[in-house]
């Protein structure tokens, strides 16, 4: 080989791997720009994430403390029973009940407290409060954008690293209640304008600037990704095995950051600060902020495992040579059983056998544009599209097999697909 020729090929594989490795770092990164991108910083798609945490336990607990606690009635239960022992014993009755009667005092005090309870919990149990939950978030999601990107204003509030909803509607409406059910002070709670924390960090300005710069990137690093991957397969001098390695290579970057991501929520948890009161509504909300992050980091480990596999096994080693030809042995097998029974494959048989190979290579194609086309896929589309696809190979290893039986001697008659 001449000296430029060998300079060319070093030159070749030295931008391969470093296309590969670019690829494979930006696999992560480019899912939780469309995380950022499509789901955190979309409306709809928000609103429709968090709404099922109206119904979540511990956020259900969360907001019944947080509602009871904004309404903060007060009844003077001391006061109440000194004025009901004073009018007992001017009617004559005994001193010991009077004094049996001021004893009721903080009785009546845990009395109001339970009826509070009891009201915000029925409250935040109902329908009202999913919808007001809903339509809180949907009002509120410029100001959860806002506290990811320092923009925006409404319930949802930010101060520092801290973000907060507004729940003073639901203890207007708990007011009511209360004042419907013949508790009368609660017609005193002042209108008011308390605080639900839902997150709390010190690094969000950090946070901020990174979601930002996600933003920007999300409608193109994806694809980026993809163009990188490719020339570097390409420009592989062993480009089934550079594609076997990409493929795994991207699946470990997204384990490792799936695992971050469990070790990022554990730290978060063990370190609430004293302005969130419910860790387990912390733990729900943080759940289900990240479940379509988690989904996708999932995908793309599954898919990579698959292309892997599917790349190996299509390769020229001892294995998957073997495999193909037990696989063609088994094809020719029920299509000799078919023919004694009538069924032949004819021309179209024969003409599927001559371009079995760019049928294969167009039915990939056309799954991995219907893979890029789908809405968020998830590990059980990549699942299906393999079960699509190992179908359809099925159906052209039968047609392909009926082709060959027709075109005179009997094909293979071993696994290896060798002539006896």
């Amino acid at each position: 080989m001449s000296q430029p020729a060998r300079a060319r090929r070093i030159a070749a594989s030295t931008a391969s791997a470093i296309l590969i490795v670019l690829a494979c770092l930006f696999v992560p990164v480019s899912l939780l720009t469309v995380w950022v991108h499509d789901i955190v910083l979309d409306n709809d798609r928000y609103v429709a994430t968090v709404a099922p945490l109206a119904s979540d336990p511990a956020v259900e607990a969360a907001a019944v403390h947080r509602i009871s606690e904004a309404a903060d009635v007060r009844v003077d239960g001391a006061a109440v029973a000194a004025d009901v022992a004073k009018w007992l014993e001017s009617q004559g009755l005994p001193p010991r009940v009077g004094t049996a009667i001021k004893s009721l005092g903080p009785q009546l005090d845990s009395a109001a407290d339970q009826a509070v309870t009891k009201v915000a919990t029925r409250f935040v149990s109902s329908d009202a409060f999913e919808r007001v939950w809903t339509e809180a978030n949907r009002v509120a999601h410029q100001s959860v954008v806002r506290a990811l990107t320092g923009k925006g204003r409404g319930a949802v509030g930010v101060d520092g690293g801290t973000v907060t909803l507004d729940v003073g509607a639901a203890v207007e409406t708990v007011k009511e209640d209360l004042v419907k059910a013949g508790l009368s002070p609660a017609s005193k709670i002042p209108d008011v304008n308390k605080q639900m924390v839902l997150f709390q960090s010190d690094k969000l300005e950090k946070i901020r600037g990174a979601v930002r710069l996600l933003d920007v990137l999300g409608n193109w690093l994806p694809v980026l990704t993809v163009v990188l991957a490719a020339a570097g397969v390409l420009l592989a001098r062993r480009r089934r095995r550079a594609l076997v390695v990409t493929a795994l290579c991207a699946a470990a970057a997204s384990l490792l950051v799936a695992i971050g991501l469990v070790i990022a929520r554990r730290y978060y948890l063990d370190h609430l600060p004293e302005e969130v009161q419910s860790p387990a509504a912390a733990a729900s909300i943080f759940d289900t902020l990240v479940r379509f992050l988690r989904v996708s980091l999932r995908t793309a480990m599954v898919l990579g495992i698959v292309i892997a596999l599917g790349a190996y096994l299509s390769g020229a080693g001892r294995m998957p040579r073997a495999l193909r030809g037990k696989a063609d042995y088994a094809a020719d097998s029920t299509m000799r059983w078919g023919a004694t029974h009538g069924v032949r494959t004819g021309s179209v048989g024969s003409w599927v056998q001559a371009r079995r190979k760019p049928l294969t290579v167009g039915v990939l194609l056309v799954l991995a544009l219907v893979f890029a086309l789908w809405n968020h896929p998830t590990v059980l589309t990549v699942l299906l599209l393999v079960l699509i696809l190992l179908a359809v190979l099925a159906v052209l290893a039968l047609l392909a097999a009926g082709g060959r039986a027709g075109e005179g001697p009997e094909r293979p008659q071993g696994p290896e697909g060798r002539r006896p």
